[in-house]
């Protein structure tokens, strides 16, 4: 079964190259993963000590960060290698300052992980979520190299539960420990025989959390806020849009700032010619008086998860189509209730927080104009409601701390 994987990794490798040449993200991969080695062979020396850090794109590195942190706070003396498989994670975090040097993960192959751990030999290896490359890690297991997994959320649906996953079962046991986000992941790991296994939570509790000990000011938003309500649509999509654009229209006594997923021009345009409001983005605002405006549009990043606590209310993009929910959990931290579309079933933090009250989950333009009606006419609501998800955040704290306690170098 291996030599099949392994052929299949090469035949996607060509299929991505092919691919590469009309589209400029995957192009991005194909050659940062051109030069990973090159880049390793003369950042990293055989005498080094390091640990590597691998997270797929941009949401697994925020999940895996805080641990990130802890680890080059206590052993400073190790370089560290961090690695990501996507592009929206590499281009983002090239620059991470938690890292000696920052690579794409060359694909799967047999060769690809024999040099990589030649040239990286980890002192110890962690891995986020859903990261399992079974190449990688059964050199790792061959070479007795500690590994760990953390924040992984597994479900029965997933491969290595089913008769035909053996393969992909025996990857798992390079894993010294794993720590999963909830006890149905631990019982799944268990029916394997697998038991280093510990229920930690999510490392992204113990992230935001850490947002309210910066200084989250932004001149700019506070100058287009002002005194009014505000409402902030975070990592939204077209499919977003369709739920909010009829209601901020006929509403121009909120003040709304908009951070699309999407911040390329053509997105930008489109969006802009949608808004009836007195309308900037970030990217004209040089010289304007912010407050004339009804409508700030966030066309770059970096922003987001200080502008989350000016919102009196929040909605949160990603579960009105089908591209995935993005993090609800920085804006619940500074206590501000929060919507999201349909399709969030993947998600335990929604289901959780829907439970509880503080989330509202809304299927179209009318249900959401209900709810934010609401929301927006009473503040107490908005008050109880944001408590609930701030309380969630900090209940659910610790996960870094149990993660940080296995580690012993």
């Amino acid at each position: 079964m291996r030599q099949f994987y392994s052929i299949g990794i090469y035949f996607a490798g060509f299929v991505i190259k092919v691919f590469a040449l009309f589209n400029s993200k995957l192009k991005l991969g194909v050659k940062g993963r051109r030069e990973t080695f090159n880049i390793l062979e003369s950042a990293i020396q055989p005498t080094d000590k390091t640990f590597w850090f691998h997270c797929a794109s941009l949401g697994e590195y925020e999940q895996g960060l805080p641990v990130f942190e802890e680890l080059k706070t206590k052993y400073p003396d190790n370089k560290v290698v961090l690695s990501f498989f996507s592009p929206s994670g590499y281009e983002v975090r090239k620059n991470s300052k938690i890292a000696d040097v920052v690579v794409y993960l060359p694909l799967d192959t047999k060769a690809n992980a024999k040099r990589f751990l030649d040239l990286v030999h980890p002192e110890y290896s962690i891995f986020v979520k859903y990261e399992i490359w079974p190449n990688f890690l059964l050199e790792m297991k061959k070479r007795q190299l500690n590994a760990i997994l953390i924040s992984a959320v597994f479900r029965p649906s997933q491969t290595f539960f089913k008769w035909y996953g053996k393969f992909m079962r025996s990857s798992l046991f390079a894993f010294n420990h794993i720590f999963t986000q909830d006890a149905n992941s631990k019982v799944l790991l268990n029916t394997l025989d697998f038991k280093a296994v510990t229920v930690a939570g999510d490392t992204r509790f113990d992230r935001v959390s850490n947002q309210l000990e910066v200084d989250n000011t932004v001149d700019f938003i506070e100058q287009f806020k002002g005194d009014n309500i505000c409402m902030v649509f975070g990592s939204s999509w077209p499919d977003d849009d369709k739920l909010f654009m009829d209601f901020i229209n006929s509403n121009g006594h909120v003040k709304y700032i908009i951070a699309p997923h999407n911040i390329k021009k053509s997105y930008i345009e489109s969006l802009k010619s949608q808004l009836k409001l007195k309308t900037i983005c970030f990217t004209e605002m040089e010289s304007q008086n912010l407050s004339d405006y009804n409508v700030f549009i966030l066309d770059t990043i970096g922003f987001l998860s200080k502008v989350y606590s000016y919102a009196d209310v929040v909605y949160v993009g990603g579960a009105a189509g089908h591209t995935g929910l993005h993090n609800i959990l920085e804006p619940a931290i500074f206590g501000s209730p929060i919507i999201i579309g349909k399709n969030y079933d993947k998600f335990p933090e929604a289901k959780a927080l829907i439970d509880l009250g503080g989330v509202y989950s809304v299927s179209s333009p009318s249900a959401f104009e209900s709810v934010i009606t609401s929301l927006l006419k009473d503040k107490d609501l908005r008050t109880k409601t944001g408590q609930i998800c701030k309380d969630y955040i900090e209940n659910n704290r610790g996960a870094v701390i149990q993660i940080l306690n296995h580690i012993r170098i």
